[in-house]
């Protein structure tokens, strides 16, 4: 048995959230955001918040359970708060900067590698080597911060590149003499 999926997902004040058969509607403060369920996956409203079971017990509905009632909790967590990735830039010459809706990279190419921002998402650089991703989907966010870090993932030598903020990178011994 899922001990997530056994659990209710709580709806604080300020937000709603409607199941209209396998797809969840959670509108709050900060918008709106829907998900559909697996078909082995049922939700429906309680007194504490928004329930999800099994429709048959089965080894895919068992897999899904869990996950599922993650997944509506995230988009509750979306509404109200909202989730954010930080990125860190390492290396000479390597900066950010927001233009408009695009995200101008200078990497160590011999080009400014320019990322558009996707709609629903937020892109901030308080400090030249640092880049802040935010919106309310988490998933989007962190898919628009992996995009990212792709163009110059670090590199294991100088520890140059793009990383999340907080990543370890094992670092690798030079040549000798």
């Amino acid at each position: 048995m899922s001990r997530i999926g056994k659990r209710p997902v709580a709806i604080p004040g300020g937000v709603t959230a409607a199941v209209d058969g396998q797809e969840i509607k959670v509108k709050g403060p900060k918008g709106e955001l829907r998900h559909v369920l697996a078909d082995q996956i049922m939700a429906k409203t309680g007194d504490d918040g928004i329930e999800i079971a099994m429709r048959a017990d089965s080894n895919e509905a068992r897999a899904m359970w869990g996950m599922s009632r993650t997944l509506v909790a995230n988009l509750v967590t979306g509404v109200t708060e909202g989730f954010s990735k930080t990125l860190e830039i390492t290396g000479v010459g390597y900066r950010a900067a927001v233009k408009g809706q695009t995200l101008q990279l200078q990497l160590g190419f011999s080009h400014d590698v320019n990322y558009a921002i996707p709609q629903g998402i937020e892109v901030k650089c308080p400090k030249p080597t640092e880049i802040l991703v935010s919106g309310i989907d988490k998933q989007l966010v962190g898919q628009v911060a992996a995009e990212i870090r792709r163009y110059r993932p670090p590199e294991p030598y100088k520890g140059k590149g793009v990383r999340y903020a907080g990543e370890y990178i094992l670092r690798k011994e030079g040549k000798k003499k």
